[in-house]
């Protein structure tokens, strides 16, 4: 195990490498334009880093029996604060959204914390119950509760990207944990139409469902932003047009140091660069799953699990959607997009990780 900890370790600070290179070279203009200070995002993000770096030092050190010992309380908090960002006056509104909290000059995503509190739950729930996750009423339901309630208020900001990352992770949690297949299959059949009217209800998701089949039809509207992202892969190459040399990051690209950094990526390092990052991430889901293999212990198993598949279906999401993939959605590329709630958390969650690798 001592092995898997000190890879997956390495590669986290590979990737939060990359992202402060990157946030640097894709927000400098940007930035220089609108805040007056080419630096202004770079010196955020190390913030965060730092903030990161603590919190996943700290979760890595502590008993993770104490974290066992709390989890209840951790998922209250994760839904108090979900209801309470939705509140007028609490949670600030920024692009018809209502996602963050205000702390000082720094804004706080409790939806990023919730995804963590959700699976240190359900591990916990799996250790102490067992088998009795395979009753309806006595397991299942309590789980799938959880991770209902939690996409259900995520969903209300609206956030409909982080809701599905929270729905998938505790899925797959439970079928991992022993949920039995026809419980699984029944809730996939009696959420599908939920998700269909959530998506096409609102005349901005069916757009975004449209413009992903064919992107040129609205090219100068809503498949602005995914032909950009397309631009800039495709004129990278195989090597690239030299860090810094990106022409997509000069206000063509929108949210070019955030959900769409991979253009930029794939724009000035080429395929190459591209196709690291990729094999970081795919290096981090590998490791996780033969730390998750090895472990013997459910509460340790089931957070090892959660975290990798987390992050996984996060980074996968990100990249599909750089390169047409999938339907635009916000989810940020992991330790590398600017952003500060995701950064810490994954950081944090990370650090979990580590811990629960411990022998």
């Amino acid at each position: 195990m001592r092995s898997l900890r000190r890879s997956i370790f390495i590669i986290t600070l590979i990737l939060i490498a990359v992202g402060i290179v990157m946030i640097y070279s894709s927000s400098g203009i940007y930035a220089h334009e609108k805040y007056g200070s080419s630096f202004f995002f770079l010196k955020r993000h190390l913030l965060f880093c730092a903030i990161g770096v603590l919190s996943m030092l700290f979760v890595m050190l502590i008993d993770i029996g104490r974290i066992e010992r709390h989890t209840k309380i951790f998922l209250l908090i994760a839904v108090t604060l979900l209801i309470g960002v939705l509140m007028p006056g609490l949670g600030i509104v920024a692009g018809g959204a209502r996602r963050w909290f205000r702390i000082g000059g720094l804004s706080f995503q409790p939806s990023e914390f919730a995804k963590l509190a959700l699976i240190v739950y359900l591990a916990s729930f799996f250790s102490r119950k067992g088998d009795r996750i395979k009753d309806l009423f006595l397991g299942y339901l309590p789980c799938m509760a959880a991770v209902a309630c939690l996409s259900f208020l995520v969903i209300l900001q609206p956030d409909l990207g982080t809701a599905v990352a929270v729905f998938f992770v505790g899925f797959l949690i439970i079928f991992i944990g022993g949920g039995k297949l026809k419980h699984l299959i029944n809730t996939l059949l009696i959420g599908t139409p939920f998700l269909y009217y959530i998506i096409f209800s609102a005349p901005y998701r069916k757009k975004r469902i449209l413009i992903f089949l064919n992107p040129w039809c609205d090219r100068e509207g809503s498949g602005f932003q995914i032909i950009q992202s397309f631009l800039a892969l495709g004129s990278g190459g195989l090597f690239g047009v030299g860090l810094g040399q990106s022409k997509q990051k000069l206000f063509y690209l929108p949210a070019s140091h955030t959900d769409f950094i991979f253009s930029i990526i794939g724009e000035e390092l080429g395929f190459i660069g591209a196709a690291f990052v990729v094999v970081l991430f795919g290096m981090l889901f590998w490791q996780g799953m033969r730390a998750f293999l090895r472990e013997h212990r459910p509460f340790n198993r089931i957070i090892i699990f959660g975290v990798t598949c987390m992050i996984a279906f996060e980074a996968l999401v990100n990249i599909g959607v750089s390169i047409g993939a999938f339907p635009t959605k916000g989810l940020p590329l992991p330790f590398i997009s600017y952003g500060g709630s995701s950064l810490i958390f994954h950081m944090t969650a990370i650090g979990l990780m580590l811990n629960a690798m411990k022998e």
